[in-house]
């Protein structure tokens, strides 16, 4: 007889916000785990509600840079089982092109939201890295 194990998944979604001039909005995470740390805005979907519609939301939330889900395009799922040191998370990437003057104040979640050269990134908490390279391809 084998025994099944049922594993539990948080449902997230991440925001890549690129401007023209080829720079990315990252937070600084106020929280553990990776405080201080550079990471794409983001964070759970909320019952009832899209993946689509929880990175417009969190991309508020945590840069004030507000845009339509219209405005976003899905880059892809990433769910490697040990992406997130908490627990077992899934997210949906999201990209969205937003103009060179755009002004990010950090909030929520965050310490500070700053644009960065999309060549000269900071080090990024969990996959993050990851998937700015598989939404630049």
């Amino acid at each position: 007889m084998s025994t099944e194990t049922i594993e539990t998944i948080r449902y997230t979604a991440d925001v890549l916000a690129i401007t023209p001039d080829r720079r990315i909005l990252l937070i600084e995470r106020n929280w553990p785990p990776f405080e201080g740390t550079w990471a794409l805005p983001g964070g759970h979907v909320d019952p009832g509600e899209t993946a689509l519609e929880a990175a417009a939301r969190e991309l508020a939330e945590e840069t004030g840079v507000k845009i339509d889900t219209s405005d976003l395009s899905q880059v892809g799922a990433f769910d490697t089982p040990d992406r997130d040191p908490r627990d077992r998370y899934v997210t949906v990437a999201h990209l969205a092109h937003v103009p060179t003057d755009t002004i990010a104040t950090a909030g929520d979640d965050a310490r500070t939201a700053a644009w960065w050269p999309l060549d000269a990134l900071p080090e990024l908490a969990f996959d993050h890295a990851h998937i700015i390279t598989a939404a630049l391809r």
